[in-house]
């Protein structure tokens, strides 16, 4: 019997589909507030993608699919703009500010007194899109200003970039020919992941976000720009035919419901004081940003306004960037030092002259292996740029060669662990330096460090401090040791009273209900972080197994691959890592298999849980959740859905309050799980 031959949609329903995929990627992208899950977006664009591939006739330039899969381009063209993409005068000090704006007033007279725009000034890569008629025709780089560099076939690759424009129900309709001007940008986790991979796979580092971005804009191939985790936020334009719009705030607002990611930060601003509080508060934010910014732009609100005041060669007088202190500084290398992690990793740390650095004083930076301590060439005595952004660890950028006084003799890896003395490996392939001895004591200490936290079986009250004593007390030597103290144990150690060694005592047996994702990250094999903990307990179901599985198997694991099998396979095989697995199942450690999605009404929703919760245990709210298909989250960001506060919520609540996160209380989310 011939098989099944399926039926030709029409256009309408093709569109439907476009329109349904196009949406997804705005409530993603633009709102922050995916409403699929990733699941059921990549099938409706695998839909489509069979769609175009069997009828071709379907196929267009705006179609989503088209982000993907450009064919290589032979170099890059030259785009001629008739309005210059123009640099904006920049202010260092709150007084270059106010002088900015009494020129400004001198100019224009009390109109530029005040309604201002503040925005934040991202540190990326300057683009401008047009639109033609609602769909995206061209995108090019800034360049000089009126020449730049033809990129269209990789900015089409940017899911936060429409390919075509939205039509609000109420409000401005986009105008006929549209130039959009924005920063594309890579997140800083994206970018510590990426860096984390080059690392890992002993590649050259990536210099900074902003480097990282520009370079994925520039690949020849489009396919590689794909990859890169990019984003872009809108925040002018440089032509439209036709517009009704009068000021920078109203711009913004037509900018988001056209569908362009606008800075939520952006505020209008009625006085210069406003300004200049906006300023310092945004620098505080700074540091907790997901993305690296230098600054804020300050524009005058009126267009018309804008248009009297003018421009000079290079600059508008109606705008200006006041800068944040830089977050890179020179200081001089005082002697590099070798740390030992808990997977015996050897990691080169330079001590400091103490600069400040991003509002920090600095007087550590890694210099990450010895492959990157050659490439960049650093040695004690230098002068080196230093690097601090967010909560990113201060890192060595590059010596200062042409300060370097003499011949200073270069840095060269250690043959022993300085901690415990053992010869130490490099393994082939590999760029990073080890101690075999898995009894050397700082490794020791940090299995057990990591096994306690947060993240994995999150034992309250066991810190640093107290698990350091318990190991040079000789009462913890492995992880399943936690679940034989007594309180008689800890009544003895500094600062211990028999109140709060009760306290640790039951945080212990607490800890012994936990969900199989987090046992797996704190036996803390290398590799294995938290989202590959997930992989594994989903497939697997049970410790037994995973214990037992092949190489092969744990390879074909799609998120896991070779190396990380060859990891997990090598740490199972290990007689004393069996025995502890045997030990913490004996203690009395149970966990429930990861549950499966059986539904998507929670889909696109992140959840936090603080407190004590009276109806469940964390570990089973956080597994209704997942059932529902959301995100159950331990610590609280913008991304945050809902917070579930229980009885004695601390800090998490705080946070979410200061954040404006939606907070809930256990009966509000037992009436969401259960209507």
């Amino acid at each position: 019997m011939p098989a099944h031959k399926p039926a030709k949609p029409s256009r309408a329903e093709v569109e439907k589909l476009r329109r349904e995929i196009e949406e997804h990627n705005y409530n993603y992208h633009v709102l922050d507030r995916p409403t699929v899950s990733d699941a059921e977006y990549d099938a409706l664009l695998r839909r489509l993608e069979e769609i175009e591939a069997k009828w071709p006739e379907f196929r267009t330039r705006d179609s989503p699919t088209q982000r993907i899969g450009a064919p290589p381009a032979e170099g890059f063209s030259v785009v001629t703009r008739a309005v210059p993409m123009l640099s904006l005068e920049n202010a260092m000090a709150e007084e270059e500010f106010r002088a900015w704006r009494e020129r400004l007033v001198r100019a224009v007279g009390s109109a530029g007194e005040g309604d201002y725009v503040a925005e934040p000034k991202m540190d990326g890569v300057a683009v401008e899109l047009v639109y033609e008629d609602g769909t995206l025709v061209q995108a090019s780089t800034r360049g000089d200003g009126v020449n730049g560099e033809d990129v269209t076939p990789n900015v089409r690759t940017i899911r936060a970039i429409p390919l075509r424009l939205m039509h609000p129900a109420k409000g401005a309709k986009p105008p006929k020919t549209l130039s959009v001007r924005g920063e594309v940008y890579m997140p800083l986790a994206d970018f510590e992941r990426i860096n984390k991979k080059q690392m890992e796979s002993g590649e050259k580092l990536y210099a900074n976000p902003r480097n990282t971005a520009a370079g994925s804009l520039k690949q020849i191939d489009p396919g590689v720009t794909a990859t890169r985790p990019l984003k872009f936020f809108a925040y002018g334009i440089g032509s439209a035919e036709g517009t009704t719009i009068r000021s920078q705030w109203d711009l913004l607002q037509a900018l988001r419901r056209w569908g362009l990611p606008v800075n939520p930060l952006s505020k209008r601003c009625q006085t210069i004081d406003d300004a200049i509080a906006f300023h310092n508060e945004l620098e505080e934010k700074r540091p907790k940003l997901p993305y690296e910014i230098d600054g804020v732009v300050v524009k005058v609100n009126d267009f018309g306004v804008q248009e009297e005041a003018g421009t000079r060669s290079r600059s508008p007088r109606w705008a200006i960037a006041w800068k944040f202190p830089p977050q890179e500084a020179r200081t001089r290398v005082l002697d590099i030092e070798v740390q030992v992690g808990r997977t015996g990793a050897l990691t080169p740390v330079a001590r400091l002259e103490p600069v400040r650095v991003g509002g920090v004083t600095v007087s550590n930076a890694t210099l990450h292996n010895a492959d990157e301590i050659e490439k960049k060439d650093v040695r004690v005595g230098d002068w080196v740029f230093v690097r601090r952004a967010g909560d990113v660890i201060p890192e060595v950028v590059a010596p200062v060669k042409e300060l370097r006084k003499g011949s200073l003799p270069k840095f060269k890896m250690p043959e022993k662990c300085p901690v415990c003395g053992t010869r130490v490996v490099r393994p082939e392939g590999e760029a990073v330096t080890r101690c075999p001895n898995f009894a050397c004591p700082i490794q020791v200490r940090g299995r057990l460090i990591h096994f306690v936290s947060r993240g994995a079986i999150d034992i309250e009250g066991l810190g640093f401090k107290l698990v350091d004593q318990l190991v040079t007390a000789a009462l913890v030597e492995t992880p399943a040791d936690f679940y034989k103290l007594t309180v008689d144990d800890l009544i003895p150690l500094e600062r211990m009273a028999e109140k709060s060694a009760q306290n640790v005592i039951d945080a212990i047996e607490r800890s012994k209900h936990t969900t199989l994702p987090r046992f797996i990250y704190a036996l803390g094999i290398r590799n294995v972080g938290e989202t590959v903990a997930e992989v594994l307990a989903e497939h697997f179901g049970s410790i037994e197994a995973l214990m037992e599985a092949s190489e092969e198997e744990l390879s074909s694991i799609h998120g896991v691959g070779e190396v990380i099998a060859q990891e997990i396979r090598t740490w199972t095989s290990v007689a004393g890592n069996r025995k502890l697995v045997r030990d913490l199942v004996k203690a009395g450690i149970t966990f429930a298999r990861a549950p499966r999605a059986t539904s998507t009404e929670l889909a696109g929703k992140t959840f936090v849980f603080t407190g004590t919760l009276t109806k469940f245990t964390r570990e089973e709210a956080e597994a209704e959740v997942k059932k529902r298909g959301g995100k159950a989250a331990s610590s609280v960001s913008k991304n945050t859905s809902y917070v579930v506060a229980g009885e004695n919520a601390g800090t998490k609540l705080e946070k979410a309050q200061k954040l404006g996160v939606e907070v809930i209380d256990e009966d509000a989310f037992l009436r969401m799980i259960r209507r």
